[in-house]
């Protein structure tokens, strides 16, 4: 029995596996790019959870591109809702000079509820 064979009806070569022949499949190439927190998050989302949608944009090449779209999507709503939700309370640099402790007790909430908002938008949905 030979290890590899060609079939020409599809184009595919095959590798003898034990009694089988398994077809040598490889994955398209993708341009790696760095993933941040968020898209990371996401990618164990899909893992756990949209095992079909992860399993489709991994085999087709488009998972890291993907991810680094919804990383760079939730880190600009991320800080637009910071931003907003500082502008909305009057957190500002004079309420940091005078009471610290009062002003890092406010961002603090103001982070934990984007963080909250960013996940129920885009990293669970």
């Amino acid at each position: 029995m030979d290890k590899y064979i060609y079939d020409e009806s599809n184009g595919l070569w095959y590798e003898l596996q034990g009694d089988y022949y398994i077809p040598c499949l490889v994955l398209p190439a993708e341009e790696e790019q760095p993933v941040g927190l968020w898209g990371q998050r996401h990618l164990h989302y899909l893992k756990e959870y949209r095992r079909g949608t992860y399993i489709n944009l991994l085999t087709s090449g488009r998972l890291n591109a993907y991810l680094v779209k919804i990383d760079k999507q939730a880190q600009e709503r991320f800080e637009r809702l910071i931003e907003g939700m500082k502008r909305t309370q009057g957190i500002t640099e004079q309420l940091k000079a005078e009471n610290g402790f009062e002003w890092i007790r406010r961002i603090n909430n103001i982070l934990a509820c984007a963080w909250e908002i960013v996940n129920e938008e885009i990293i669970f949905a």
